[in-house]
């Protein structure tokens, strides 16, 4: 089984790989793939090439993870022609280097005598992560996973030319956030979609201030700089995200589709695609999508953080209840905690002693970051579950 925040995953992950070359006819079905994996809408609902017993108990920013690696490894099958992996996990290090922006070293925790694969494995742990504090970090991801595709698109870029264009990234970045401006223009009222949706795109950008667009026409924003299917096919997209409302369109945002679409001189079919896809993506796994669960942000945050914290534990199990047993006041008074409120001196006592147990085991050293502390009170509240028999059976008799 691949665990992706575990050290080593990139090398089972190219053990297990289904597919081999050919994987796309060309760069229109290679996109479509993509697109159906909800890649390019942030939320990821199947693998091309990985089972999916694979996947199962994987947090959202693990599947993303791979999700990203996978993309990244298929545009480079369909571009080199060939399947080497060693090959690839050197080019796409080289290409993070290039492409890196001034303030988001990702290569700061990676140690130079370390493997290209655990030199990878950081680069795609940073680069998903752009938030450090844990609270921020679970709002910003709600959309920031659609713009990823943007690596994809530059590292396409950078197998073709073997360098990245200069300003590439920055055009692209800018290109999306105006036309996203430019289809929320033409709503005749904003919804709290569109409210959500420009501060979730603000949040995730890298160049670019979404309150500095001032475009005001399609006509000046030189999208013929743009001449790839994919390029063209993720603008589209971008634009049918933003005009997108509870599956209904006005006459208006579905002829500034149009329009662009035409602008970028693609068939009206394609535009007819992009609308049709993105809604029947939403009505198949709205439930899911955690975007439509942001009207309650705190309920979100603790839904999302409860999974996580759980998977922290179980992953973790032995080596926790090794800690807890050695320490018999912790012990007892987590048993009291499931049948009486403790009062401030032992709550804090608790909170003490757990974030030391915190610091010997490194998977749970984010209880340790800044908001870590927010999330102490689900580890206190799961471990009851996984401790010995003996322990519950005790747990009884009071």
């Amino acid at each position: 089984m691949i665990n992706p925040s575990a050290s080593g995953w990139i090398a089972k992950f190219f053990a297990q790989l289904k597919n081999k070359l050919p994987v796309y006819a060309n760069s229109h079905d290679f996109y479509r793939s993509v697109r159906d994996s909800g890649f390019i809408y942030g939320h990821v609902v199947s693998f091309s090439n990985i089972d999916a017993k694979e996947t199962k108990g994987w947090t959202t920013e693990e599947i993303t993870k791979v999700a990203l690696l996978n993309t990244l490894y298929d545009v480079y099958r369909l571009v080199n022609k060939t399947d080497e992996h060693q090959v690839f996990i050197d080019s796409l290090i080289t290409f993070y280097k290039e492409m890196t922006p001034e303030g988001f070293d990702f290569f700061k925790k990676v140690l130079p005598a370390s493997s290209k694969s655990h030199q990878l494995e950081e680069i795609l742990d940073e680069r998903i992560q752009t938030n450090d504090n844990i609270l921020s970090r679970s709002f910003s991801h709600i959309l920031t996973n659609a713009l990823l595709f943007m690596d994809v698109l530059a590292y396409r870029q950078y197998l073709i030319n073997e360098d990245i264009p200069q300003k590439y990234l920055k055009k692209l970045e800018e290109t999306v956030m105006s036309i996203v401006s430019l289809a929320l223009k033409t709503k005749e009222e904003r919804s709290t979609y569109d409210e959500l949706l420009i501060k979730l795109f603000e949040s995730s950008v890298r160049y670019t201030k979404f309150s500095k667009i001032d475009t005001d026409s399609l006509e000046k924003l030189e999208l013929d700089y743009f001449a790839s299917k994919p390029e063209k096919n993720y603008l589209l997209d971008m634009a049918g995200m933003a005009i997108w409302s509870d599956g209904k369109a006005q006459k208006t945002e579905i002829e500034f589709l149009y329009k662009l679409s035409e602008q970028m001189q693609m068939h009206d079919d394609i535009a007819a695609e992009s609308i049709a896809s993105f809604d029947v993506f939403i009505k198949l796994n709205r439930k899911g999508l955690p975007f439509f669960r942001y009207s309650n942000p705190v309920k979100h945050f603790y839904d999302h953080a409860s999974q996580n914290v759980m998977l922290l534990i179980n992953r973790n199990k032995n080596r926790l209840i090794k800690e807890l047993s050695n320490n018999g006041e912790l012990m007892l008074l987590l048993t009291h905690s499931t049948h009486r409120s403790l009062d401030e001196k032992e709550k804090k006592k608790i909170k003490k002693q757990l974030l030391e147990i915190c610091k010997t085991v490194p998977s749970l050293t984010i209880f340790l970051l800044p908001g870590g502390s927010l999330l102490l009170p689900l580890l206190i509240k799961f471990i009851p579950q996984l401790l010995p028999t003996v322990f519950n059976e005790n747990l009884d008799n009071e």
